[in-house]
């Protein structure tokens, strides 16, 4: 079985790339960027040598590409996205981008299976009481327009597959995964848990349950639901067992990474504040940006409990604990840092 990899060059596409050579895939196809550059990837290989690995270079944007990247597949986890940017930087790498992949798959004749990367972010949460569980019964956004633009892409791209597998009935599985974290990661405070405010860190998910998933507990369960037969249409949401509020994670960040200046504010406080923002961003005819709004402010801060029941009962099992992951985590962090810091001070006058 040839299995195709989109982004594997990314920091979850690595340990995608990871697991499927641990449960024992020995042909992959791994589509990369051409300037990419492969360290990790090809010390991975190193330790596989059995493995028969080829690396499609290109972007999803070129129909040619793509073209080349789904021939003789079985099955595709597509995991490239736009992660953050410009609104159309995202919607072309999410969705654009998406179309070409699908449009070839169609094209090629065949109809390999595919596991898409989705979001958590898709989710309608507004309407939701606080506290509420979120699963996979939770109702898609029904306004995505007055989410952030990442939540936006990503449920156009989710509804693009969804259109073509009911057009063209390949077997599909969506996994929908939380914040994921781990060494290598861009940011380590998520806008759930609050946001930099003038040089003032801005606590606003407070007792709210953070929901994370390390990046290697993350790259298994979107293994185990692309391998598990009774995955075939169904979605997944993936988060960690014992995740952490979001007070107590920023507790530890301070303690093990940083220290930062933070507010604490109470939610009623917070939808107090982002009505006012709102109406003033009316009255002033935008010379306040609408980017504080009650709406942003109920989904992003209103909180949830988090299941990963669905995923468990097609054998999905986290491989590393929740403390261990934060700690190994914020240990890298904190020595980044410190080399960072040490680069600056040798190369200032």
């Amino acid at each position: 079985m040839k299995v195709l990899v989109t982004g594997a060059g990314g920091f979850l596409g690595g340990a995608v790339v990871e697991r499927l050579l641990a449960h024992g895939e020995t042909q992959l196809k791994l589509f990369v960027r051409p300037s990419l550059r492969r360290p990790r990837l090809e010390a991975l290989l190193q330790r596989h040598p059995a493995a028969s690995v080829e690396f499609v270079f290109g972007t999803l944007t070129s129909e040619d590409d793509c073209a080349r990247a789904v021939e003789d597949v079985d099955v595709v986890y597509h995991l490239a996205a736009g992660i953050r940017g410009a609104a159309a930087d995202l919607f072309l790498h999410s969705v654009v981008a998406s179309k070409k992949l699908l449009d070839a798959v169609v094209a090629s004749g065949r109809r390999p299976k595919i596991v898409l990367v989705s979001s958590l972010g898709v989710y309608g949460v507004n309407g939701m009481r606080r506290g509420a569980r979120l699963d996979e019964q939770a109702p898609l956004e029904s306004q995505p327009r007055r989410r952030d633009v990442y939540s936006q892409a990503k449920l156009r791209q989710e509804t693009l597959f969804r259109e073509y597998q009911r057009a063209h009935d390949f077997p599909m599985v969506v996994v929908r995964p939380g914040v994921i974290y781990g060494p290598g990661t861009g940011t380590l405070i998520p806008p759930r848990v609050g946001m930099n405010l003038f040089g003032l860190f801005v606590n606003l998910g407070r007792r709210n349950l953070l929901p994370l998933t390390y990046a290697e507990n993350c790259a298994e369960a979107i293994v185990v639901a692309g391998s598990s037969p009774g995955a075939v249409g169904n979605t997944y949401n993936l988060v960690d067992d014992e995740l952490p509020t979001c007070e107590a994670y920023l507790a530890r960040y301070r303690k093990e990474v940083a220290p930062l200046r933070v507010l604490s504010v109470p939610y009623f406080a917070a939808a107090a504040i982002s009505f006012l923002a709102e109406r003033y961003h009316v009255r002033s005819r935008g010379q306040l940006p609408a980017v504080f709004t009650p709406y942003k402010t109920r989904t992003t801060w209103g909180g949830n409990t988090f299941s990963n029941e669905r995923i468990k009962s097609i054998g999905w099992r986290q491989l590393i604990p929740t403390e261990e992951a934060i700690r190994t985590t914020f240990q890298w962090a904190a020595a980044s840092r410190a080399g960072q810091t040490a680069s600056n001070r040798t190369l200032a006058p």
